[in-house]
């Protein structure tokens, strides 16, 4: 089984972080977030997220700027509709039916996408849209728990993500490929083995 990461992977870009900032061009009363999110993705980038503070912030910025569950659908549909050319095809093509999409991004946002993406094996972080906030952030460790409450003991024959925050699901991993701009570099067996 191959398993994939989504953001940067898949996608170009980070879902999440580019759904923020559209909710942020329909709503400009949530432009006080912004600072928040660039501090955050750059944390993300240097593998320093605190996946508690991360998942308050994530709460606080969905309850600002999210009406209700039937707003948060429409706003899905829209941003797909606008952002579905970043899904990157080269990739998807290397989905299937039986592999899984492993991603920290909100199943309200990966819903919204899933029939393009080659397989209905999705774990992803999970809202609860009435209340709107995260009930379960599938980031870091969460992800290697996620998998395995699933999938049980399942060998991962190949992994591809963008980021070594995914250390947990890679040591899961008998090859993993670092996914850059679409292009792809096996990790070594010492690169492995210094996980």
């Amino acid at each position: 089984m191959k398993v994939f990461d989504f953001d940067n992977t898949l996608y170009h870009g980070e879902s999440s972080i580019d759904l923020a900032f559209y909710l942020i061009r329909r709503n400009k009363r949530i432009l006080l977030y912004v600072p928040s999110i660039l501090i955050n993705l750059a944390k993300y980038k240097m593998c320093l997220v605190d996946r508690e503070k991360a998942e308050q912030e994530i709460n606080d910025f969905l309850k600002v700027a999210v009406k209700d569950k039937y707003e948060a659908a429409e706003i899905v549909e829209s941003f797909w509709d606008e952002n579905s050319y970043r899904l990157d095809e080269n990739m998807i093509k290397r989905v299937r039916k039986d592999d899984v999409i492993i991603t920290a991004g909100p199943d309200m946002l990966i819903d919204g996408i899933k029939d393009k993406l080659g397989t209905d094996n999705i774990i992803s972080s999970i809202i609860d849209p009435d209340k709107r906030e995260m009930v379960y952030f599938n980031f870091g460790e969460n992800k290697a728990k996620r998998y395995k409450e699933v999938y049980g003991d399942t060998p991962i024959e190949s992994f591809y993500t963008d980021s070594f925050n995914d250390k947990p699901l890679m040591k899961l991993a008998t090859k993993v490929y670092i996914v850059e701009k679409g292009r792809l570099k096996r990790m070594t067996e010492k690169g492995m083995a210094k996980l």
